[in-house]
């Protein structure tokens, strides 16, 4: 009896996990910003992309101050394939350029708007 409610508890705990929110889709990058400095320590600049998704939800997300990242790779305007899970983000530009970020900002765009 024991052991098949630890299995049911602990299946409960994998669903729950496997579960978390994940947005895909597709739609055109909005802003692209510089974020911070580069000194010897952080050699690669990082970039603030803005986004709205089809779901009426607007992020910003940061990349990587360990990936070098063009800022002509993602041209304001263009199309992007984005995944967000929890505050990991992955766009994929319409020429193929791939980067990971982390979401710094979430909003309804219905409220950004204002």
């Amino acid at each position: 009896m024991r052991k098949g409610f630890g299995f049911a508890l602990i299946l409960l705990f994998a669903l729950q996990a496997a579960s978390a929110s994940k947005e895909t889709g597709t739609t055109v990058l909005k802003d692209v910003q510089p974020a911070g400095t580069t000194d010897k320590k952080h050699k690669h600049q990082q970039y603030d992309l803005s986004l709205s998704t089809t779901s009426g939800t607007d992020y910003t997300c940061r990349t990587n101050e360990k990936d070098q990242v063009k800022a002509t790779d993602f041209v304001v305007g263009s199309n992007v394939t984005y995944e967000f899970k929890d505050n990991k983000g992955k766009l994929k530009s319409s020429v193929g350029k791939k980067v990971d970020c982390t979401v710094v900002r979430v909003a309804n765009a219905s409220a950004s708007s204002k």
